[in-house]
């Protein structure tokens, strides 16, 4: 892992640059509906198709990329901090613990589908294999992946053979409260709108579900950095390819489930967490063989900026989100078909990669990264760049 000290890998911060577009167009029909309760996409053909790309193409993907890399980033953070002689353990617990009040504050202060929360508690969980060997990563990874998934999707396999289909009573009303509170509410209701949606998401082992969804792609990230899984110059061209082609094929497939068997508990289940999971996988593969043309690095430079500040472009994403839809900004909440919230997603992510430029070209890190890093180690980093960086 020499080489990890040296420098940034540049698929990891492409990696990042691309999961926050995933996220953003994910995210954004909750931003501004109460998709969270009554998910119906009508309307006309387009706004169905467009949900459709966003459901194959980015639904459930985005996250596990984010969970792997948080993974990835932790073991070469402890392995920076060996080779300075530091005791990683402290600096990480400080790291952790940090992380945890940025997604409380972004929980409650902001929006209600919060993901840094389990990611600061999946990180206080990876200091329990600080000090184990990379094989432990490996097996806690694909042992948690698939004896968790396949738990899941028996009980939902046996609870649709009795005849249970998900609880549907009462989620108009909610739909209703929420149209109402963030489209017209006063800021009070707005605050307690989303708490009550944070609990939904979160109360009756909801926050335990994801924290155990993410946690092995946090192992896995941490034994691919171990083994340098991300760094272009280890694979041929064309292994890469072929490995491209099967996860690419493989996921689609596993994505599309349900638009060739039928929609149910069971089939959304495997469409999102394995079929997510093989896609995400392909992404990896992408950034891995793109940052290994040199004749790309002017178009994969902007993802790689984007990146290297994602955490500050994952709030900036919910507060611009947020101030458009809820009634204390724009009050757009309700207002927006699907076609338009990805057109404006996709706004949005351009200004979001003009504006890493911009802001690299003068600081040395992004704004909450930079703060992040103060309060991990102790001591106030250099901001700004200096002539000649």
């Amino acid at each position: 892992m020499t080489s990890l000290s040296a420098e940034r890998i540049a698929a990891i911060d492409v990696l990042r640059g691309f999961a926050l577009f995933g996220i953003l167009l994910v995210n954004m029909r909750y931003f501004s509906s109460p998709a969270l309760y009554v998910e119906d996409v009508g309307g006309s053909a387009l706004n169905r198709a467009v949900a459709a790309v966003i459901d194959l193409l980015f639904e459930a993907s985005a996250y596990p990329l984010f969970a792997f890399l948080f993974g990835f980033g932790t073991a070469i953070l402890c392995h920076r901090l060996r080779e300075r002689g530091k005791r990683p353990i402290p600096i990480l617990l400080r790291r952790f613990l940090l992380l945890l009040m940025f997604g409380a504050i972004h929980a409650f202060g902001l929006w209600f589908g919060d993901i840094l929360i389990p990611y600061a508690l999946a990180g206080l969980m990876l200091l329990l294999f600080i000090n184990a060997p990379p094989r432990w990563w490996r097996t806690a990874a694909l042992a948690g992946f698939f004896l968790f998934h396949s738990l899941v999707a028996l009980l939902l396999a046996i609870s649709m053979m009795a005849g249970w289909t998900g609880a549907t009573e009462g989620k108009e009303a909610e739909a209703a409260a929420a149209l109402r509170h963030y489209q017209s509410g006063t800021f009070r209701d707005v605050f307690w709108q989303r708490w009550h949606d944070w609990l939904y998401l979160n109360s009756d082992g909801g926050l335990l579900f994801t924290l155990l969804a993410v946690l092995p792609f946090c192992l896995l990230g941490a034994y691919a950095a171990k083994e340098r899984w991300l760094e272009a110059e280890r694979y041929p061209a064309a292994t890469l390819r072929r490995f491209m082609g099967v996860a690419l094929c493989l996921g689609l497939a596993l994505k599309a489930i349900p638009y060739w068997i039928g929609a149910n508990t069971l089939t959304m289940y495997i469409q999102d967490n394995v079929g997510g999971a093989v896609l995400a996988v392909f992404y990896a593969a992408a950034a891995v063989f793109v940052c290994g043309k040199a004749n790309g690095r002017p178009a994969w430079r902007w993802l790689q900026d984007a990146g290297r500040m994602s955490l500050t472009h994952y709030l900036a994403q919910s507060l611009i989100c947020t101030s458009l839809f809820y009634s204390y900004g724009l009050g757009w909440y309700g207002r927006l078909n699907e076609w338009q919230g990805a057109l404006l997603a996709i706004g949005i992510y351009a200004a979001s990669l003009w504006a890493s430029r911009r802001w690299f070209a003068r600081f040395r890190f992004g704004p909450v990264e930079w703060l992040w890093r103060w309060g991990t180690y102790g001591m106030r980093p250099p901001f700004r760049r200096q002539p000649g960086q």
